[in-house]
């Protein structure tokens, strides 16, 4: 999950199966998402329109996800892709590592041009100190 005001990677999870489970919001809301003003931007995939993940969403103020085929906000995996490339790792775990340490690169490395050429965790702590961005 990516806050799309300051592009940092906010919840990841990758399991084995497609279940419904809220993995990757648990972990933003636990980061500090919160439900003023929050909405999702996700796929119409069964995970993100089911009771469940929206009874989770309710539960912590955050409103029902939105979205539409060929969005720009579904380019978070071209963005992975061409980051870790598309190689085909040895093992699961292989590829899980390589996947997980993208957040980390994103938030404290990565600069972007939206956000004044500044990574994603400069942007969110000048957020909080009531500095704007400036681009």
């Amino acid at each position: 999950m990516i806050d799309l005001h300051n592009r940092e990677v906010v919840g990841h999870a990758m399991a084995e199966h497609m279940r419904a489970e809220p993995g990757a919001l648990d972990l933003a809301v636990r980061g500090g998402l919160t439900g003023d003003g929050a909405i999702i931007h996700a796929d119409r995939g069964s995970q993100h329109t089911c009771g469940p993940f929206r009874c989770t969403l309710t539960g912590h103020g955050i409103g029902p996800p939105v979205g539409r085929t060929g969005s720009c906000f579904g380019s978070f995996f071209a963005t992975l892709k061409t980051e870790i490339g598309t190689t085909v790792r040895e093992s699961r775990d292989d590829a899980r590592r390589d996947v997980l340490a993208c957040p980390g690169y994103r938030n404290h490395d990565r600069l972007h041009s939206t956000l004044g050429y500044r990574t994603p965790h400069e942007a969110r702590v000048g957020r909080r100190r009531g500095v704007a961005l400036v681009a």
